[in-house]
Protein backbone atom coordinates (compact mmCIF):
# COMPACT_ATOMS: atom_id res chain seq x y z
CA UNK A 1 0.00 0.00 0.00
CA UNK A 2 1.53 3.27 -1.36
CA UNK A 3 0.80 7.01 0.23
CA UNK A 4 -1.43 7.35 -2.27
CA UNK A 5 -3.54 4.59 -1.50
CA UNK A 6 -3.66 5.78 2.46
CA UNK A 7 -4.33 9.44 1.26
CA UNK A 8 -7.45 8.65 -0.72
CA UNK A 9 -10.11 7.84 1.80
CA UNK A 10 -9.48 10.86 3.68
CA UNK A 11 -9.30 13.26 0.18
CA UNK A 12 -12.36 11.80 -0.67
CA UNK A 13 -14.48 13.02 2.87
CA UNK A 14 -12.29 16.00 2.41
CA UNK A 15 -14.37 16.80 -1.22
CA UNK A 16 -17.52 15.16 0.00
CA UNK A 17 -17.58 17.70 3.10
CA UNK A 18 -16.89 20.72 1.00
CA UNK A 19 -19.04 20.16 -2.23
CA UNK A 20 -21.68 19.61 0.72
CA UNK A 21 -21.08 22.79 1.71
CA UNK A 22 -21.22 24.12 -1.62
CA UNK A 23 -24.78 22.38 -2.08
CA UNK A 24 -26.40 23.47 0.93
CA UNK A 25 -24.88 27.04 0.76
CA UNK A 26 -26.49 27.67 -2.61
CA UNK A 27 -22.70 27.95 -4.71
CA UNK A 28 -23.98 24.96 -6.57
CA UNK A 29 -27.75 25.71 -8.07
CA UNK A 30 -30.13 23.11 -8.43
CA UNK A 31 -30.67 21.85 -11.71
CA UNK A 32 -26.79 22.88 -12.20
CA UNK A 33 -24.68 19.79 -13.97
CA UNK A 34 -21.29 19.05 -11.82
CA UNK A 35 -18.52 19.38 -13.90
CA UNK A 36 -15.27 17.17 -12.54
CA UNK A 37 -12.52 19.38 -14.21
CA UNK A 38 -14.26 22.58 -12.71
CA UNK A 39 -14.24 20.80 -9.51
CA UNK A 40 -10.15 19.40 -9.72
CA UNK A 41 -9.04 23.06 -9.54
CA UNK A 42 -11.84 24.05 -7.09
CA UNK A 43 -11.15 22.28 -4.23
CA UNK A 44 -7.57 21.61 -5.48
CA UNK A 45 -8.41 17.37 -5.69
CA UNK A 46 -7.60 14.46 -8.22
CA UNK A 47 -10.32 13.00 -10.05
CA UNK A 48 -10.52 9.97 -8.11
CA UNK A 49 -11.69 11.32 -4.56
CA UNK A 50 -14.06 13.85 -6.68
CA UNK A 51 -16.18 10.75 -8.23
CA UNK A 52 -15.93 9.04 -5.67
CA UNK A 53 -17.30 11.97 -3.07
CA UNK A 54 -20.58 12.84 -6.02
CA UNK A 55 -21.28 9.19 -5.84
CA UNK A 56 -21.62 9.64 -2.27
CA UNK A 57 -23.51 12.44 -1.95
CA UNK A 58 -26.00 10.70 -5.05
CA UNK A 59 -26.38 8.38 -1.83
CA UNK A 60 -27.15 11.22 0.25
CA UNK A 61 -30.06 12.59 -2.14
CA UNK A 62 -28.40 16.03 -2.93
CA UNK A 63 -27.18 14.94 -6.12
CA UNK A 64 -28.89 12.72 -8.98
CA UNK A 65 -27.21 11.12 -11.66
CA UNK A 66 -27.55 12.28 -15.26
CA UNK A 67 -28.59 10.18 -18.47
CA UNK A 68 -25.57 10.30 -20.06
CA UNK A 69 -23.71 10.70 -17.18
CA UNK A 70 -22.70 12.84 -14.97
CA UNK A 71 -24.20 14.46 -11.55
CA UNK A 72 -26.50 17.42 -10.88
CA UNK A 73 -27.76 19.16 -7.73
CA UNK A 74 -31.16 17.68 -6.97
CA UNK A 75 -34.09 19.86 -5.97
CA UNK A 76 -36.69 19.41 -3.78
CA UNK A 77 -40.50 19.85 -3.10
CA UNK A 78 -42.73 20.74 -0.20
CA UNK A 79 -44.33 17.11 -0.57
CA UNK A 80 -40.73 15.55 -0.77
CA UNK A 81 -39.69 17.21 2.53
CA UNK A 82 -42.77 16.13 3.89
CA UNK A 83 -42.53 12.53 2.94
CA UNK A 84 -38.83 12.66 4.54
CA UNK A 85 -40.57 13.75 7.56
CA UNK A 86 -42.91 11.62 7.91
CA UNK A 87 -40.14 8.38 7.15
CA UNK A 88 -37.68 9.58 9.97
CA UNK A 89 -40.97 9.88 12.30
CA UNK A 90 -42.08 6.43 11.15
CA UNK A 91 -38.17 5.06 12.01
CA UNK A 92 -37.47 6.83 15.05
CA UNK A 93 -40.97 5.37 16.18
CA UNK A 94 -39.48 2.07 15.60
CA UNK A 95 -36.51 2.39 17.23
CA UNK A 96 -38.77 3.67 20.35
CA UNK A 97 -40.63 0.52 20.38
CA UNK A 98 -38.22 -1.80 19.83
CA UNK A 99 -36.03 0.03 22.85
CA UNK A 100 -39.21 -0.25 25.37
CA UNK A 101 -39.65 -3.72 24.16
CA UNK A 102 -36.11 -5.00 24.63
CA UNK A 103 -34.85 -2.84 27.07
CA UNK A 104 -32.37 -0.61 27.47
CA UNK A 105 -28.89 -0.62 29.50
CA UNK A 106 -28.59 1.74 32.19
CA UNK A 107 -25.60 3.53 30.56
CA UNK A 108 -27.59 4.27 27.87
CA UNK A 109 -30.86 5.33 29.76
CA UNK A 110 -27.98 7.39 31.59
CA UNK A 111 -26.52 9.20 28.93
CA UNK A 112 -30.52 10.10 27.56
CA UNK A 113 -31.41 11.39 30.37
CA UNK A 114 -28.33 14.02 30.69
CA UNK A 115 -28.82 15.07 27.20
CA UNK A 116 -32.40 16.39 28.64
CA UNK A 117 -31.34 17.98 31.81
CA UNK A 118 -28.81 19.48 29.63
CA UNK A 119 -31.84 20.84 27.70
CA UNK A 120 -33.37 21.75 30.83
CA UNK A 121 -30.88 23.71 31.80
CA UNK A 122 -30.94 25.96 28.64
CA UNK A 123 -34.50 26.54 28.78
CA UNK A 124 -34.70 27.79 32.25
CA UNK A 125 -33.78 31.03 30.44
CA UNK A 126 -37.20 33.26 29.70
CA UNK A 127 -35.52 33.96 26.41
CA UNK A 128 -33.03 32.32 24.35
CA UNK A 129 -29.67 33.58 23.46
CA UNK A 130 -28.45 32.29 19.79
CA UNK A 131 -25.75 30.49 21.75
CA UNK A 132 -28.74 28.65 23.48
CA UNK A 133 -30.00 27.75 20.27
CA UNK A 134 -26.87 26.25 19.28
CA UNK A 135 -26.58 24.38 22.40
CA UNK A 136 -30.08 22.74 21.80
CA UNK A 137 -29.46 21.56 18.47
CA UNK A 138 -25.89 19.84 19.81
CA UNK A 139 -27.74 18.04 22.60
CA UNK A 140 -31.00 17.12 20.51
CA UNK A 141 -28.94 15.76 17.64
CA UNK A 142 -27.07 13.56 20.64
CA UNK A 143 -30.39 12.64 22.09
CA UNK A 144 -31.73 11.11 18.58
CA UNK A 145 -28.55 9.24 17.96
CA UNK A 146 -28.66 7.68 21.42
CA UNK A 147 -32.92 6.89 20.55
CA UNK A 148 -31.14 5.12 17.18
CA UNK A 149 -28.90 3.65 19.63
CA UNK A 150 -31.22 2.32 22.13
CA UNK A 151 -33.33 0.17 19.63
CA UNK A 152 -30.64 -1.95 19.68
CA UNK A 153 -30.60 -2.93 15.68
CA UNK A 154 -27.76 -2.47 13.74
CA UNK A 155 -30.67 -1.80 10.71
CA UNK A 156 -32.59 0.21 12.24
CA UNK A 157 -29.77 2.50 12.93
CA UNK A 158 -28.39 2.22 9.63
CA UNK A 159 -31.93 3.36 7.62
CA UNK A 160 -32.06 6.03 10.41
CA UNK A 161 -28.58 7.49 9.37
CA UNK A 162 -29.86 7.37 5.64
CA UNK A 163 -33.16 9.27 6.74
CA UNK A 164 -31.18 12.39 8.47
CA UNK A 165 -28.87 12.77 5.70
CA UNK A 166 -31.01 15.66 3.82
CA UNK A 167 -30.44 18.25 6.04
CA UNK A 168 -34.15 19.58 6.22
CA UNK A 169 -35.20 15.91 7.56
CA UNK A 170 -32.88 15.61 10.39
CA UNK A 171 -34.36 16.26 13.61
CA UNK A 172 -32.79 19.73 13.75
CA UNK A 173 -33.80 20.84 10.14
CA UNK A 174 -35.56 23.37 10.81
CA UNK A 175 -34.83 24.15 14.52
CA UNK A 176 -32.74 27.24 13.66
CA UNK A 177 -35.58 28.51 11.31
CA UNK A 178 -37.29 29.48 14.53
CA UNK A 179 -34.59 31.59 16.67
CA UNK A 180 -36.67 34.50 15.79
CA UNK A 181 -40.65 34.81 16.41
CA UNK A 182 -42.56 35.15 19.66
CA UNK A 183 -42.92 31.03 19.97
CA UNK A 184 -39.22 30.76 19.16
CA UNK A 185 -38.96 29.22 22.78
CA UNK A 186 -42.05 27.60 23.42
CA UNK A 187 -42.01 25.22 20.84
CA UNK A 188 -38.39 23.59 21.95
CA UNK A 189 -40.54 23.72 25.52
CA UNK A 190 -43.47 21.46 23.65
CA UNK A 191 -40.33 19.09 22.11
CA UNK A 192 -38.34 18.68 25.41
CA UNK A 193 -42.00 17.75 27.05
CA UNK A 194 -42.02 14.83 24.34
CA UNK A 195 -38.82 13.71 25.13
CA UNK A 196 -39.18 12.97 28.53
CA UNK A 197 -42.33 11.38 27.95
CA UNK A 198 -40.82 9.18 25.27
CA UNK A 199 -38.15 8.34 27.62
CA UNK A 200 -40.34 8.00 30.34
CA UNK A 201 -42.18 5.06 28.13
CA UNK A 202 -39.53 3.17 27.18
CA UNK A 203 -38.44 2.73 31.12
CA UNK A 204 -42.25 1.79 31.48
CA UNK A 205 -41.59 -1.10 28.73
CA UNK A 206 -44.81 0.80 27.22
CA UNK A 207 -43.77 -0.06 23.32
CA UNK A 208 -46.82 1.42 21.55
CA UNK A 209 -46.63 4.55 23.66
CA UNK A 210 -43.23 5.06 23.14
CA UNK A 211 -43.68 4.81 19.27
CA UNK A 212 -47.02 7.19 18.88
CA UNK A 213 -45.18 9.85 21.19
CA UNK A 214 -42.02 9.59 18.69
CA UNK A 215 -43.76 9.84 15.81
CA UNK A 216 -45.64 12.71 17.01
CA UNK A 217 -43.06 14.65 17.89
CA UNK A 218 -41.23 14.44 14.60
CA UNK A 219 -44.47 15.69 13.51
CA UNK A 220 -43.24 19.25 15.02
CA UNK A 221 -41.18 19.61 12.01
CA UNK A 222 -43.93 20.09 9.99
CA UNK A 223 -44.65 23.00 11.89
CA UNK A 224 -41.42 24.24 11.80
CA UNK A 225 -41.67 24.01 8.25
CA UNK A 226 -44.81 26.01 8.01
CA UNK A 227 -43.37 28.57 10.02
CA UNK A 228 -40.43 29.02 8.31
CA UNK A 229 -42.60 29.45 4.67
CA UNK A 230 -44.04 31.96 6.10
CA UNK A 231 -40.93 34.62 7.43
CA UNK A 232 -38.45 35.27 4.78
CA UNK A 233 -35.47 35.51 7.05
CA UNK A 234 -36.39 31.93 9.20
CA UNK A 235 -35.73 30.80 5.69
CA UNK A 236 -32.66 31.33 5.08
CA UNK A 237 -31.92 30.03 8.51
CA UNK A 238 -32.74 26.13 7.18
CA UNK A 239 -29.80 24.27 5.87
CA UNK A 240 -30.55 23.91 2.38
CA UNK A 241 -33.45 25.78 1.90
CA UNK A 242 -32.06 27.01 -1.61
CA UNK A 243 -32.68 23.24 -2.78
CA UNK A 244 -36.60 23.21 -2.12
CA UNK A 245 -39.23 24.53 -4.37
CA UNK A 246 -40.88 26.91 -2.91
CA UNK A 247 -45.05 27.05 -4.23
CA UNK A 248 -46.25 30.47 -5.74
CA UNK A 249 -47.93 32.52 -3.73
CA UNK A 250 -51.88 32.11 -4.24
Amino acid sequence: MNATDIAEPSQTVRVQLRLRELILGGELKPGARIAELTLVERLNASRTPIRMALVRLQEEGLLEALPHGGFAVKDFSEADIHDAIELRGTLEGLAARLAAERGVSTVLMTEARDCVEQIDALLAAPELSEASFSGYVQHNGRFHDLLAEMAGSDMVQRQLERAKTLPFASPNGFVLARTTGPGARDVLVVAQAQHRNVLDAIRQREGARAESLMREHARNAHGNLRAALADHRSWQRVPGASLIRRRPPR
